[in-house]
C-alpha cells in the first residue's frame, strides 16, 4: 500500500509539481533547475511514472525540494470513487489517507495515489496548466481533489507566450473556486523575473519559507549576473584572438595566398565553435544537447558562415546592393594592417560590387606596397559578424528554458555589436598589431595576458545587455 506521512516542518521548502498528463511539469522542473537532461519530455502522455526530486540551491544550501510528479490521468472517475464514500465534507486530508489505504490506490487509481501520497507530505502544490487547452471538466475534477490535501496550491500558467494560449479564461475559472493566486511562467521562453514572481507569490502561500525564497530568488540573479559578465568575457576574448590572428603569403604565388586564407578561416571557424561550447556549457545546455537546440553547426563549424551578406546587412543596414554583394565575395587589403583582409564587406569586395572601375583604383593605389610577403587577416566587417553573432547567441540562451525544444534562430535577434557605432572598439585595432596575443597564430605562444587585458577593455565596447 502507499505509504504516508504527517508533514512536519522541514528546513527547505518542499514542493509538488503537479497537473494533468502532458501540461508540462517536467518542463518546469527543467527550467527551474537550470537541467536540460532532468527527466523525460514527450508529447506523449505518461511519460513520468514516478515521483523524481530535485533540491534547488542558493549559495550553496539547499532552499526548496521539487517532486517532479505523474500526470493525473482519471481525475472524474476518482471524485466519484470518494464522494461515493460517506465521510465529513471537512476531512478532506482523511479521506485522502483512507483512499490511499484502499487497493484502488494500488490498482485503478496508481498514478492518482503517488502524486496524492506526494501532496500530503509537501509543503505547498504547484498546479501546472497548459492554457492552450480549454478549460474542460476534467481539470476542475482534479483541482477538487488536490483542494482535500489541504496543502496550499499555486497555479502555474504555461505556455503563456503561444499564439492559442486561453490566460484570461484559466485566471476566472481558478478564481471561481477561490485560486486568485495565480502565476504566469512560460518554460520554454525564460524571464528571470517572471521565475521571482514565481517564488514571491509561492512565498505568499508558505510565508514561513519566505526568507528562503528571497535567498534563493537573490542566488539565482547574482547567477544571472555572473554568467552574463562571464559570457561577454568569453565573447570579447574570442574577437581579440580573431582580430590578432594572421597568416602570411608570397604575395605573387595565388595558391600560396589562397592557402592562407583557407587557413585563416578555418581557424577562425574552429575558434568560434570553441566560443559555442563554452557557451553552452555555461548556461548548462549540454554538449550533447547540440542536436535537440539545433544550434547552425555541422559539427565543424557554423552550417551559415560568419562570412555571409546577410549578417554584413543586418549589423550594418547601410549597406546593401552591389556594395553588400560585392562585399561577400573576396580578400582585400586592408590599410590598417598593410595587409590582406578576408570576409563580408572588405573593402575590394564592396569596391568590386559597386563596378570594376572603383576596384581598379584601389588595386592601382596600393599596387607598390604590395610585394614580398603579404598578409592575411579577418576585416572589420567580419569581426562585427563576428560580434553581432556571439551577442545574438548569449541573449537567445539566457532567454532560453530548459525544457526548449524548437531551433534557436539567431538571424532573428542580430544587431549592431559595438555601443558607439560601427567603427571598430580601439582594443581590437590594438589587437591588429598585437599577432602575439593570438591562439589562432603559428609558432611561439600566445601572450594570454595581453589577450586578456584587451578583451577586458573590449567589454565596455560591446552593446550593453540587460542583465535581466
Amino acid at each position: 500500500m502507499i505509504q504516508h506521512m504527517n508533514p512536519a516542518r522541514s528546513p527547505l521548502l518542499r514542493v509538488s509539481v503537479v497537473g494533468h498528463t502532458n501540461v508540462g511539469k517536467t518542463s518546469l522542473m527543467r527550467t527551474l533547475m537550470r537541467d536540460a537532461r532532468f527527466g523525460d519530455v514527450a508529447p506523449t502522455s505518461a511519460t513520468t511514472r514516478q515521483v523524481q526530486a530535485a533540491k534547488l540551491l542558493a549559495d550553496g544550501h539547499a532552499e526548496v525540494e521539487l517532486f517532479d510528479t505523474p500526470g493525473l490521468e482519471d481525475a472524474g472517475a476518482l471524485i466519484e470513487r470518494l464522494e461515493a464514500e460517506p465521510s465529513d465534507r471537512h476531512e478532506g486530508p482523511e479521506r485522502i489517507r483512507d483512499f490511499l489505504s484502499s487497493g484502488d490506490a494500488e490498482r485503478r487509481f496508481e498514478q492518482e495515489a503517488r502524486v496524492l501520497s506526494r501532496c500530503l507530505e509537501s509543503d505547498a502544490v504547484l498546479y501546472v496548466i497548459d492554457v492552450r487547452e480549454p478549460v474542460l471538466g476534467k481539470y476542475q475534477d482534479e483541482l477538487a481533489i488536490l483542494a482535500l490535501t489541504a496543502r496550499p496550491i499555486l497555479p502555474v500558467l504555461n505556455f503563456v507566450a503561444a499564439p492559442r494560449a486561453r490566460s484570461d479564461d484559466w485566471r476566472e475559472a481558478l478564481a471561481r473556486v477561490g485560486l486568485h493566486a495565480v502565476v504566469e511562467f512560460d518554460t520554454v521562453v525564460f524571464s528571470l523575473e517572471s521565475e521571482a514572481r514565481l517564488w514571491r507569490r509561492l512565498a505568499t502561500l508558505a510565508e514561513s519559507y519566505a526568507d528562503s525564497l528571497e535567498r534563493l530568488i537573490g542566488s539565482r540573479q547574482t547567477q544571472a549576473r555572473w554568467q552574463l559578465a562571464t559570457a561577454q568575457s568569453m565573447l570579447a576574448d574570442l574577437l581579440v584572438d580573431v582580430a590578432a590572428a594572421r597568416r602570411t603569403a608570397r604575395r605573387d604565388e595565388a595558391d600560396d595566398v589562397e592557402h592562407a586564407q583557407r587557413s585563416l578561416v578555418q581557424a577562425v571557424g574552429q575558434r568560434e565553435q570553441r566560443l559555442v561550447d563554452e557557451l553552452l556549457e555555461l548556461y548548462r545546455f549540454a554538449e550533447s544537447d547540440h542536436q535537440s537546440v539545433q544550434l547552425p553547426f555541422d559539427g565543424r563549424g557554423w552550417r551559415d558562415s560568419a562570412f555571409d551578406t546577410a549578417t554584413l546587412v543586418a549589423i550594418a543596414p547601410g549597406t546593401g546592393g552591389g556594395a553588400a554583394a560585392g562585399a561577400a565575395t573576396g580578400a582585400a587589403f586592408d590599410a590598417a594592417t598593410a595587409g590582406l583582409s578576408l570576409g563580408a564587406g572588405t573593402l575590394i569586395g564592396a569596391l568590386a560590387g559597386g563596378g570594376a572601375g572603383a576596384a581598379w583604383q584601389l588595386r592601382r593605389k596600393w599596387a607598390d606596397r604590395l610585394r614580398g610577403r603579404i598578409a592575411v587577416q579577418v576585416d572589420d566587417a567580419a569581426l562585427a559578424a563576428l560580434a553581432a553573432r556571439g551577442l545574438a547567441l548569449i541573449d537567445a540562451l539566457r532567454q532560453r528554458g530548459h525544457a526548449a525544444q524548437d531551433t534557436i534562430r539567431l538571424s532573428e535577434s542580430i544587431r549592431p555589436p559595438w555601443s558607439d557605432g560601427n567603427r571598430l572598439p580601439a582594443p581590437l585595432r590594438r589587437a591588429r598589431f598585437s599577432p602575439g596575443s593570438s591562439t589562432l597564430n603559428r609558432g611561439g605562444s600566445a601572450d594570454a595576458e595581453q589577450r586578456h587585458a584587451l578583451a577586458a577593455q573590449l567589454r565596455e565596447s560591446l552593446q550593453p545587455v540587460d542583465p535581466g
